[in-house]
């Protein structure tokens, strides 16, 4: 099984500090994680601190994969290149180097990430010709093409309609489940994060303030604690959690 924590991470802009003593328990894989917390609290850094393309202090520990193993959507995916969808999934299966002959297994994959994140139907359109949500839907099927075993997706669903951020969801929490891969992503939308993420990591001020089981973490408390508002979290007549939010509150952590 697959699994990373964080151990006393810090990341710096220039003088700048973002993330200080970031520490986390073991993530498991083969579930869905979101890192919540409100604009400017550290999440893009902490991920881009993850893959590596921010040093700093701490240690991220990896277990059950490599370097070579992790994938980070972020937040704003640039499209222009004259390429049809077909073609930039070819391209990002096959950044790692080798051969660009394609095999028989390699032509499965890329069908099969189509068809699982149901993009299959623009795999002859342009890149530049599609609409943000079917952007955000092939930047998901690009991260995953090559079936990495640590996935951080910055905001993935952000640009999607309600149908599409449920069917992305069920797609990426299959897919954690098919391969014990660590998905971890980074939701405004607490209502999703109740519904498909087992694991919640909550960041404020560059620093977590708690981690563990969804519904633990996401108490009326802490959700005040990180966004500013007074929430109750109440179950529907299915049973399901839901948060209501009934205004603003004094009781916020301060982001930087």
């Amino acid at each position: 099984m697959v699994s990373l924590a964080l151990d006393r991470v810090g990341a710096r802009y220039g003088r700048r500090q973002i993330l200080d003593d970031v520490s986390t328990p073991m993530i498991e894989g083969g579930a869905l994680t979101a890192l919540v917390g409100a604009n400017a609290a550290g999440k893009s850094t902490l991920f881009r601190r993850i893959a590596g393309q921010l040093h700093g202090p701490g240690t991220v520990r990896l277990t059950g994969a490599g370097d070579d193993d992790l994938r980070y959507m972020p937040q704003d995916t640039a499209m222009s290149a004259a390429l049809t969808v077909y073609e930039s999934i070819i391209l990002a299966l096959k950044q790692g180097g080798g051969s660009w002959r394609l095999s028989a297994a390699e032509l499965a994959a890329v069908d099969d990430v189509l068809r699982r994140f149901s993009v299959e139907h623009l795999a002859h359109r342009q890149l530049p010709e599609l609409s943000g949500g079917q952007r955000q839907a092939v930047s998901v099927a690009q991260t995953l093409v090559t079936r990495p075993k640590v996935v951080l997706m910055d905001e993935p669903t952000s640009a999607l309609d309600l149908y599409r951020q449920y069917e992305v969801l069920e797609a990426l929490n299959r897919y954690a489940e098919d391969t014990g891969a660590v998905v971890i992503l980074a939701l405004h939308d607490l209502n999703q994060v109740m519904r498909a993420c087992t694991t919640v990591m909550a960041l404020a001020g560059g620093r977590i303030l708690a981690t563990g089981p969804t519904l633990e973490v996401l108490t009326p408390d802490l959700i005040g604690k990180l966004y500013g508002i007074d929430t109750r979290v109440e179950r529907c007549s299915r049973g399901c959690p839901m948060m209501i939010v009934d205004g603003p509150s004094h009781t916020a952590a301060t982001a930087s």
